[in-house]
């Protein structure tokens, strides 16, 4: 079974290893959405294998990083691109989210990236 989580929050950034005259070189701003997807086995006594609240536990002190930041500022964010920043997630959400299996990044409602861990 794969259940998920959906995240939105606002920060802002710029992509410093883009050309000069590239769009996103500039500082600008986006409402990011994140989704968590997390795999196991489903209790049959319960009915669920985990608890939609562990999710957002597991990604409060990430998202209190990023929200209505300047992602640049962020320890492990300098260049923060979309696929940049869904690694630093899954970094920082994994160890305390067992059986999570994919990252999904959206900076805009047409944009975004999926990351499924390190050798995916």
């Amino acid at each position: 079974m794969e259940i998920f989580k959906e995240f939105t929050f606002e920060a802002a950034h710029r992509l410093p290893m883009v050309d000069p005259g590239h769009k996103c070189a500039r500082l600008h701003g986006h409402s990011f959405k994140v989704a968590l997807h997390v795999r196991g086995e489903i209790d049959e006594e319960l009915g669920w294998f985990m608890d939609f609240a562990e999710l957002e536990a597991a990604f409060k002190p990430s998202y209190d990083r990023l929200d209505h930041h300047y992602l640049n500022e962020v320890e492990g964010l300098e260049n923060p691109t979309s696929e940049n920043l869904a690694r630093w997630i899954w970094g920082n959400v994994a160890p305390a989210l067992p059986g999570l299996c994919k990252v999904v990044v959206r900076e805009t409602c047409t944009s975004g990236c999926v990351y499924e861990g390190p050798g995916a």
